[in-house]
């Protein structure tokens, strides 16, 4: 393996990969030069996981990574048909988010049931103004992703004796942790009960837009809105409208149909919707926790051992077993 290459896309921070000194060829690329080194590379390092050039630089003949690992859980700016018709591996970097976006969603939640905006908006104003806030013991929340992220936030959510309800691609009965994780056909029925739904689905054409004029209509006046999925899941204008007009609660994005979102987005502008930059999932200590999960991979790549998060893509993200 020692005269392999491994292709670094995306170098800024670059990953820590000290311990494959001497095992392999490392030769960075950016969008730019991407196209051009596919065809010497046996391994693919997706570290800029926010841009979509390997998406348009693979498409064609030609020589291509056996490999092709992404430092993120999503996928979708990875896969192109060429890759879903090829023989390249796909693995990602599930279980290095999972938690830190449960706490983050967790974090939301407590939020806007005690109304910790209210309180620093009236503390800037030196007002006193006593309020009564929601009890999360008791309310309801969906969350729509029964994947590790998913999961995550729904014991996460359950540990503040919130009752949780699960919704994946398919009906799954007997579940061990939530009785039974719905069908993603059951959203529209479970949505009238919520006071909190989760947005935290992968992004396939099945979920793209899932959520819309006509689910947000589902949902009771009180009820908010998480999104820490992918932005292209949610369709901006009809959230912006249901909020403005206070068709449901509120809501919190982290994850937006154009990021960076542009500074002249009515997004920034909406009373009771909560902008941040797709950062639910980056503790302190994140890209190190990705660098050694790659390496960890890369152990077995170079072994011959069956890899870790292997995707499934025409699914579009590692099925849960």
């Amino acid at each position: 393996m020692s005269e392999s290459t491994l292709l670094v896309f995306g170098a800024d921070p670059p990953p820590r990969l000290d311990r494959l000194a001497g095992r392999v060829r490392i030769v960075h690329s950016d969008e730019q030069s991407l196209a051009g080194l596919l065809s010497t590379a046996d391994a693919l390092l997706v570290w800029d996981f926010t841009s979509d050039a390997v998406r348009d630089a693979w498409p064609g003949s030609g020589s291509r990574p056996g490999w092709v690992h992404t430092a993120s859980a999503g996928v979708d700016r990875v896969l192109c048909p060429e890759i879903v018709a090829s023989d390249t591996v796909l693995t990602n970097a599930r279980g290095v988010f999972e938690q830190p976006i449960a706490e983050y969603v967790a974090g939301l939640v407590i939020a806007m049931a005690k109304d910790f905006p209210g309180s620093w908006e009236l503390q800037r104003q030196r007002r006193w103004k006593h309020r009564e806030t929601m009890r999360l013991a008791g309310s309801r929340a969906v969350v729509v992703g029964s994947g590790p992220i998913g999961r995550a936030i729904g014991r996460t959510l359950a540990g503040l004796g919130i009752r949780v309800e699960l919704v994946g691609r398919t009906e799954r009965g007997e579940d061990p942790e939530f009785g039974r994780v719905h069908g993603s056909g059951a959203l529209h029925g479970l949505l009238p009960s919520a006071d909190w739904v989760v947005c935290a689905a992968p992004l396939t054409e099945e979920t793209r837009g899932m959520f819309n004029a006509a689910t947000f209509s589902r949902m009771k006046p009180e009820a908010r809105f998480i999104n820490v999925g992918r932005g292209p899941l949610v369709v901006e204008k009809d959230l912006v409208d249901v909020v403005l007009d206070r068709t449901i609660g509120g809501a919190a994005l982290d994850v937006f149909e154009s990021e960076p979102l542009p500074a002249n987005s009515r997004i920034w502008d909406v009373p009771g919707l909560l902008v941040s930059p797709h950062m639910s999932g980056d503790t302190i200590g994140w890209r190190d926790a990705l660098a050694e999960q790659f390496m960890d991979n890369f152990d077995r790549w170079a072994a011959g051992e069956p890899l870790l998060n292997v995707v499934d893509k025409r699914l579009g993200y590692v099925p849960v077993s």
